[in-house]
């Protein structure tokens, strides 16, 4: 008969393994939900408004201008330049929130409809924290096409997406009005 000792250092280690393996069980999750278009689903799993606040300067700064015009030679260009902070945030943004967008971003291909059947790439440990954890992902060969995902510990075992880092080039074709891909 196993000694009580034994039995809880069992069960002690069980509870470490599944706490380091709790952020990696969230991406899969994520991915699943999207990939099945389970909006409760990502509903637990993403904070929309931190993800939000975190593609909108990403999104913004690729559209925003370069210098400001001057208002006496460029009256238009200078209005339609004082009008920008009121406009809600780039389309982009919220097509990434959706259940396909969030889906394209887990597979590292963000703005394009992933491939049927495509294999989803493995997610490499970017950081790992006692409440944060971050997750690369990109296509295989493509390391510049790198999305990185923050999770954040909400519980003992429940993790939340709260940040998306976008690669530099999905960023550029926002600002040309083109899908990246």
């Amino acid at each position: 008969m196993p000694r009580v000792s034994t039995l809880l250092a069992l069960v002690a280690a069980f509870l470490a393994l599944a706490f380091l393996a709790a952020p990696w069980f969230a991406f899969r999750a994520l991915r699943e939900a999207a990939a099945a278009q389970d909006a409760q689903a990502l509903a637990e799993l993403v904070d929309y408004p931190a993800v939000r606040a975190s593609l909108k300067p990403q999104l913004s700064e690729a559209v925003a201008p370069g210098p400001p015009p001057d208002p006496w030679r460029d009256p238009i260009g200078a209005l339609k330049r004082a009008i920008d902070p009121i406009r809600p945030a780039p389309p982009a943004v919220d097509r990434h929130l959706t259940p396909e967008g969030l889906h394209a971003l887990t597979m590292a291909d963000p703005g394009a409809p992933p491939a049927p059947g495509a294999r989803p790439p493995f997610p490499a440990l970017d950081y790992w924290g006692f409440r944060r954890v971050r997750f690369a992902v990109h296509p295989k060969g493509a390391p510049a096409r790198e999305v990185t995902f923050t999770f954040q510990r909400r519980g003992l075992f429940t993790w939340k997406l709260t940040h998306v880092d976008l690669p530099e080039e999905s960023t550029a074709a926002v600002a040309r009005g083109r899908p990246a891909g």
